[in-house]
Protein backbone atom coordinates (compact mmCIF):
# COMPACT_ATOMS: atom_id res chain seq x y z
CA UNK A 1 0.00 0.00 0.00
CA UNK A 2 1.31 3.72 -0.80
CA UNK A 3 0.93 6.71 1.04
CA UNK A 4 1.30 9.78 -1.13
CA UNK A 5 1.93 13.22 0.67
CA UNK A 6 1.49 16.43 -1.31
CA UNK A 7 2.41 19.75 0.40
CA UNK A 8 0.39 22.90 -0.88
CA UNK A 9 1.24 24.95 -4.04
CA UNK A 10 3.59 28.15 -3.22
CA UNK A 11 1.23 29.69 -0.50
CA UNK A 12 -0.10 33.35 0.08
CA UNK A 13 -0.08 32.85 3.74
CA UNK A 14 -1.88 36.04 4.24
CA UNK A 15 -5.07 35.37 2.19
CA UNK A 16 -4.79 31.67 3.47
CA UNK A 17 -4.40 31.02 -1.15
CA UNK A 18 -2.23 30.32 -3.71
CA UNK A 19 0.11 32.79 -5.34
CA UNK A 20 0.02 32.70 -9.12
CA UNK A 21 3.31 30.93 -9.08
CA UNK A 22 1.90 28.35 -7.12
CA UNK A 23 -1.33 27.86 -9.19
CA UNK A 24 1.37 27.26 -12.18
CA UNK A 25 2.69 24.74 -10.16
CA UNK A 26 -0.54 23.20 -9.13
CA UNK A 27 -1.60 22.57 -12.52
CA UNK A 28 1.76 20.99 -13.57
CA UNK A 29 0.88 18.56 -10.20
CA UNK A 30 -2.30 17.64 -11.95
CA UNK A 31 -1.15 16.60 -15.02
CA UNK A 32 0.75 14.12 -12.45
CA UNK A 33 -1.54 13.07 -10.51
CA UNK A 34 -4.20 11.84 -13.37
CA UNK A 35 -1.69 9.39 -14.37
CA UNK A 36 -2.31 7.67 -11.05
CA UNK A 37 -4.55 4.98 -9.85
CA UNK A 38 -5.61 6.83 -6.56
CA UNK A 39 -8.60 5.10 -3.74
CA UNK A 40 -9.16 8.03 -1.58
CA UNK A 41 -7.91 11.38 -1.43
CA UNK A 42 -8.18 13.53 2.03
CA UNK A 43 -7.39 17.11 2.27
CA UNK A 44 -6.33 19.87 4.78
CA UNK A 45 -9.19 22.02 4.97
CA UNK A 46 -6.52 25.37 4.64
CA UNK A 47 -7.21 27.07 1.69
CA UNK A 48 -3.89 26.83 0.10
CA UNK A 49 -3.78 23.32 0.80
CA UNK A 50 -7.68 22.40 -1.04
CA UNK A 51 -6.73 25.26 -3.80
CA UNK A 52 -4.26 22.78 -4.67
CA UNK A 53 -5.96 19.91 -4.60
CA UNK A 54 -9.11 21.47 -6.15
CA UNK A 55 -7.14 21.63 -9.44
CA UNK A 56 -5.96 17.86 -9.41
CA UNK A 57 -9.36 16.41 -8.35
CA UNK A 58 -11.33 18.62 -11.19
CA UNK A 59 -8.81 17.07 -13.99
CA UNK A 60 -10.46 13.54 -12.84
CA UNK A 61 -13.65 14.20 -11.50
CA UNK A 62 -12.83 13.02 -7.81
CA UNK A 63 -13.61 14.58 -4.37
CA UNK A 64 -11.32 14.30 -0.78
CA UNK A 65 -12.24 14.04 2.19
CA UNK A 66 -11.51 16.60 4.48
CA UNK A 67 -9.67 15.90 7.55
CA UNK A 68 -8.93 18.66 10.60
CA UNK A 69 -6.25 17.02 12.09
CA UNK A 70 -4.11 17.54 8.25
CA UNK A 71 -4.38 21.13 8.78
CA UNK A 72 -0.70 22.63 9.58
CA UNK A 73 1.02 21.51 12.84
CA UNK A 74 0.31 25.40 14.41
CA UNK A 75 0.82 24.58 17.66
CA UNK A 76 2.76 27.43 19.99
CA UNK A 77 5.43 26.51 22.32
CA UNK A 78 7.40 28.99 24.22
CA UNK A 79 10.30 29.99 22.75
CA UNK A 80 13.36 28.88 24.90
CA UNK A 81 15.39 31.93 23.63
CA UNK A 82 12.88 34.70 23.71
CA UNK A 83 10.06 33.25 25.74
CA UNK A 84 7.29 34.46 23.47
CA UNK A 85 5.28 31.94 21.21
CA UNK A 86 6.48 30.08 18.36
CA UNK A 87 5.39 27.01 16.00
CA UNK A 88 7.75 24.17 17.29
CA UNK A 89 9.39 23.18 13.96
CA UNK A 90 11.19 26.71 13.46
CA UNK A 91 14.27 26.30 15.88
CA UNK A 92 17.23 27.50 15.69
CA UNK A 93 20.01 25.06 15.53
CA UNK A 94 22.18 25.90 18.14
CA UNK A 95 19.34 24.94 20.53
CA UNK A 96 17.39 22.25 19.32
CA UNK A 97 20.77 20.45 17.88
CA UNK A 98 21.64 20.20 21.76
CA UNK A 99 18.63 19.10 23.14
CA UNK A 100 18.66 15.06 23.16
CA UNK A 101 14.43 14.98 23.80
CA UNK A 102 14.07 16.37 20.12
CA UNK A 103 15.80 13.45 19.17
CA UNK A 104 13.72 11.13 21.05
CA UNK A 105 11.51 9.28 18.48
CA UNK A 106 9.11 7.78 21.26
CA UNK A 107 9.05 11.15 23.62
CA UNK A 108 9.87 14.06 21.52
CA UNK A 109 6.48 15.45 21.65
CA UNK A 110 6.13 15.24 25.42
CA UNK A 111 9.60 17.08 26.90
CA UNK A 112 9.85 20.02 28.69
CA UNK A 113 10.06 22.06 25.51
CA UNK A 114 7.17 20.60 23.22
CA UNK A 115 4.91 20.52 27.10
CA UNK A 116 4.44 24.12 26.90
CA UNK A 117 2.16 24.10 24.24
CA UNK A 118 -0.53 21.23 23.25
CA UNK A 119 1.97 19.49 20.71
CA UNK A 120 1.50 15.78 22.43
CA UNK A 121 -2.43 16.15 21.97
CA UNK A 122 -2.45 17.38 18.38
CA UNK A 123 0.45 14.66 17.62
CA UNK A 124 -2.10 12.24 19.14
CA UNK A 125 -4.63 13.85 16.53
CA UNK A 126 -2.67 12.89 13.43
CA UNK A 127 -1.26 9.73 14.88
CA UNK A 128 -5.43 8.99 15.61
CA UNK A 129 -6.19 9.92 12.26
CA UNK A 130 -3.42 7.74 10.25
CA UNK A 131 -4.63 4.63 12.16
CA UNK A 132 -7.92 5.22 11.28
CA UNK A 133 -7.49 5.44 7.14
CA UNK A 134 -5.13 2.54 7.72
CA UNK A 135 -7.62 0.44 9.79
CA UNK A 136 -10.00 0.77 7.28
CA UNK A 137 -7.69 -0.75 4.51
CA UNK A 138 -6.75 -3.68 7.03
CA UNK A 139 -3.82 -2.75 9.13
CA UNK A 140 -3.70 -2.34 12.58
CA UNK A 141 -1.26 -0.67 14.71
CA UNK A 142 0.90 -3.04 17.16
CA UNK A 143 3.77 -1.14 18.21
CA UNK A 144 6.13 0.27 15.93
CA UNK A 145 4.63 -2.35 13.21
CA UNK A 146 1.22 -3.16 11.60
CA UNK A 147 -0.51 -6.37 11.51
CA UNK A 148 -2.38 -7.16 8.05
CA UNK A 149 -4.32 -10.42 7.63
CA UNK A 150 -3.82 -9.67 3.76
CA UNK A 151 -2.26 -6.43 2.92
CA UNK A 152 -3.32 -4.70 -0.73
CA UNK A 153 -1.76 -2.48 -3.53
CA UNK A 154 -4.22 0.71 -2.69
CA UNK A 155 -2.76 4.34 -2.88
CA UNK A 156 -3.93 7.04 -0.75
CA UNK A 157 -3.04 10.55 -1.74
CA UNK A 158 -2.98 13.26 1.31
CA UNK A 159 -2.65 17.20 0.19
CA UNK A 160 -1.18 19.38 3.28
CA UNK A 161 1.63 20.90 4.76
CA UNK A 162 4.95 20.90 5.13
CA UNK A 163 4.93 20.29 9.40
CA UNK A 164 2.25 18.26 9.29
CA UNK A 165 3.22 15.76 6.99
CA UNK A 166 6.73 15.42 9.22
CA UNK A 167 4.85 14.85 11.64
CA UNK A 168 2.98 12.22 10.28
CA UNK A 169 6.40 11.09 8.07
CA UNK A 170 7.48 11.30 12.42
CA UNK A 171 5.04 8.00 13.11
CA UNK A 172 5.25 6.24 10.32
CA UNK A 173 8.66 5.52 10.31
CA UNK A 174 9.74 5.96 13.17
CA UNK A 175 11.81 9.38 13.21
CA UNK A 176 11.90 12.29 15.93
CA UNK A 177 9.76 14.89 13.90
CA UNK A 178 11.94 17.50 14.76
CA UNK A 179 14.85 15.88 13.61
CA UNK A 180 12.55 15.69 9.96
CA UNK A 181 11.36 19.52 10.46
CA UNK A 182 14.81 20.28 10.95
CA UNK A 183 16.75 18.21 8.90
CA UNK A 184 14.43 17.92 5.69
CA UNK A 185 12.96 20.16 3.27
CA UNK A 186 9.96 19.30 0.65
CA UNK A 187 9.03 22.25 -1.71
CA UNK A 188 5.72 22.93 -2.71
CA UNK A 189 3.54 20.46 -4.64
CA UNK A 190 6.33 17.94 -3.67
CA UNK A 191 5.34 14.65 -3.35
CA UNK A 192 6.27 12.33 -0.96
CA UNK A 193 5.78 8.47 -0.74
CA UNK A 194 6.02 5.22 1.59
CA UNK A 195 5.18 1.97 1.10
CA UNK A 196 4.77 -0.70 3.03
CA UNK A 197 6.96 -3.50 3.38
CA UNK A 198 5.29 -6.79 4.16
CA UNK A 199 8.45 -9.30 4.29
CA UNK A 200 7.14 -11.53 6.91
CA UNK A 201 3.51 -12.86 6.91
CA UNK A 202 1.10 -10.18 8.38
CA UNK A 203 3.62 -7.54 9.19
CA UNK A 204 3.74 -4.56 7.75
CA UNK A 205 6.52 -1.86 7.95
CA UNK A 206 6.63 1.46 6.48
CA UNK A 207 9.19 2.61 4.43
CA UNK A 208 10.10 6.05 1.96
CA UNK A 209 10.05 5.44 -1.42
CA UNK A 210 10.77 8.96 -2.58
CA UNK A 211 10.78 12.31 -0.50
CA UNK A 212 10.24 15.61 -1.88
CA UNK A 213 10.14 14.48 -5.67
CA UNK A 214 8.99 17.59 -8.19
CA UNK A 215 9.67 16.16 -11.46
CA UNK A 216 6.80 17.24 -12.72
CA UNK A 217 7.60 21.13 -11.67
CA UNK A 218 10.62 20.52 -13.58
CA UNK A 219 8.88 18.58 -16.86
CA UNK A 220 6.98 21.85 -16.97
CA UNK A 221 10.01 24.45 -16.70
CA UNK A 222 9.16 25.98 -13.35
CA UNK A 223 11.67 26.35 -10.50
CA UNK A 224 10.76 24.70 -7.65
CA UNK A 225 9.62 27.47 -4.38
CA UNK A 226 11.89 27.54 -1.86
CA UNK A 227 9.25 28.94 0.46
CA UNK A 228 9.87 27.44 4.30
CA UNK A 229 13.73 27.27 2.85
CA UNK A 230 15.69 29.57 5.18
CA UNK A 231 18.46 30.20 2.70
CA UNK A 232 19.71 33.42 4.25
CA UNK A 233 22.63 34.00 6.14
CA UNK A 234 21.62 36.53 9.48
CA UNK A 235 23.30 39.62 9.59
CA UNK A 236 23.40 41.85 13.05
Amino acid sequence: MKLVFIRHGDPDYVNDTLTERGRREARALAERVKTWDVDKFFCSPLGRARDTADVSLKAIGRDATVYDWLREFYIPIDDPLTGEKRIPWDLMPTYWTKQPELYDKDGWQSGALMSTGDVAAQYERVRSGIDGILADYGYRRDGRLYRTDGGNDKTVVFFCHLGVQFVALSYLLGIAAPVLWHSFFVAPTSVTTVATEEREKGVAAFRCKGLGDVSHLLNAGIVPSDSGFFDEVFKA
